[in-house]
């Protein structure tokens, strides 16, 4: 889509200006993927790539393309709230590293998109601005917990999107929606300007209807950064231009552990038909194991809300964000402190703060955090082996389609369970996608489901050629 809309941009036929409009006259309220929109700057930005091509300047592939940011990453000059009351008076002083390549390529960023409260949610319902619905079907979750730049590509309001990804945030999603999505290697995005959730385990990645458009996007955003300490020394690449060949000879491996009790049985005859693609182009199909998959999710939760935990610690009401109500008095800063964060955090965030901060309290520490850390070095091993096996992995992306809205509110641990396929490859590091597989009825609604490829460390271009070879060869 990308690169079509480019040549009609080149061509006279479309003007930046107009394609904007267009996307921005459907944001659908009742999807409500975004929080914020920015007409004004949106349609600045489009006019002036308008001005390059009158002039017969060269302009990228993304220049006048109009997508948007989920609403944890800075756009300066916008509103960052991350999705919670505690930010609902922050504006961005400065752009994220990702933002300012967006820019850079003229891309035109119409808005802020909505997830779950500072991305710890797999539905898009604990967002402090109102969930985001599925575009399929609005009875049902878009995924989370970058629900909002998922449903926004889905329902058209956006050709591309940023999303984050700690544990299936961007995966998870966009195997929902019938999209595709790209969570990149750890280190290969900068998370410079990105509010943190788990710092070890967060990637910034693109979101869009097809694996070339995801590929022109990573191409972007991608790249080291001094300013972001965990930044890979990766060099900039086209990804755009890598993907096309055969995938004849390409091995890929299917996990046992993936395939068992609760895994729905339309996914699993998804799953194998996707495989069936796979082969028909000539790849060999292999039996692998993830001996520490069992051990993944409770490890995944450990870390990820101990960093949490952590990272949240700066919102206290004082330096800047929400400050509670101002006619509340106050006996002391401790009281201060326990009104703003109880009036400013949902429900959900102040769960996973508790367990996180029990996880690194003293006496505690050893037995979880410490332990969930080394348990973290044997799943980083098993994929290392299996990766050395073959060249990549294909799993189902979520264990069934989408879940009906309020489905799983009241039970957490049947919530947590839905990123059972996706946090392995964060607690590892390795790239993976997911790209739609077909769609599943479950009586209510016809729906659409995601299979998950995972490559090796810093071969984005290897998983994005397999995604390409499989979408080419059902449409």
């Amino acid at each position: 889509m990308i690169r079509e809309l480019h040549e009609k941009l080149r061509a006279g036929e479309e003007t930046a200006e107009n394609l904007t409009q267009t996307y921005l006259d459907r944001i659908d309220e009742q999807v409500n993927a975004y929080i914020a929109v920015d007409a004004e700057g949106a349609l600045a930005g489009a006019r002036r790539v308008d001005e390059k091509i009158v002039k017969g300047e060269s302009i990228s592939l993304l220049a006048g393309i109009p997508g948007g940011i989920k609403d944890l990453i800075a756009l300066n000059g916008v509103r960052m709230t991350a999705g919670s009351k505690i930010l609902e008076n922050y504006t961005a002083p400065y752009d994220a590293t990702v933002t300012e390549r967006l820019k850079s390529e003229d891309a035109i960023i119409i808005g802020k998109q909505n997830l779950d409260e500072f991305a710890c949610g797999s539905s898009t319902e604990s967002s402090a601005y109102g969930m985001t619905r599925n575009p399929h079907n609005l009875e049902y979750v878009p995924g989370g917990s970058s629900g909002g730049s998922a449903a926004a590509v889905a329902a058209g309001e956006a050709v591309w999107s940023l999303g984050t990804d700690t544990g299936g945030s961007i995966r998870q999603p966009a195997a929902f929606c019938g999209v595709v999505g790209l969570k990149p290697t750890y280190g290969r995005v900068s998370r410079y300007g990105v509010s943190a959730y788990g710092s070890s385990l967060d990637q910034v990645g693109p979101i869009a209807q097809t694996v070339e458009d995801v590929a022109i996007v990573l191409s972007a955003i991608a790249g080291h950064d001094p300013r972001d300490a965990t930044s890979a020394q990766s060099h900039d690449k086209d990804y755009h231009e890598m993907i096309g060949g055969s995938i004849a000879g390409a091995k890929i491996g299917v996990p046992r552990e993936y395939l068992g009790e609760g895994l729905d049985d339309g996914m699993r005859t998804a799953y194998f038909n996707a495989l069936d693609v796979f082969k028909a182009q000539g790849a060999e199909i292999v039996d692998i194991s993830l001996p520490q998959t069992s051990n993944a999710l409770a490890t995944y939760y450990v870390i990820a809300l101990a960093e949490l935990s952590s990272n949240l610690a700066r919102f206290d009401g004082v330096r800047y964000g929400y400050s509670g109500d101002a006619a509340t008095a106050h006996d002391s800063i401790a009281d201060f402190y326990e009104h703003v964060r109880s009036t400013g955090f949902g429900a959900e965030i102040k769960r996973r703060l508790i367990l996180g901060t029990y996880v690194l309290s003293a006496g505690y520490y050893d037995a979880y955090y410490k332990k969930a850390g080394k348990v973290r070095s044997l799943i980083h091993d098993d994929f290392k082996k299996a990766l050395d096996q073959v060249d990549f992995i294909f799993t189902p992306t979520t264990p069934s389609p989408a879940f009906k809205i309020g489905e799983k509110t009241d039970d957490p641990l049947s919530m947590y369970l839905e990123d059972v396929y996706t946090v392995p490859v964060n607690l590892a590091g390795v790239p993976a996608m997911s790209i739609p597989i077909g769609t599943v009825d479950t009586g209510d609604a016809v729906l659409p489901v995601g299979g998950q490829i995972i490559g090796k460390w810093f071969d984005e271009e290897g998983v994005l050629g397999l995604g390409y070879a499989y979408e080419n060869s059902v449409k």
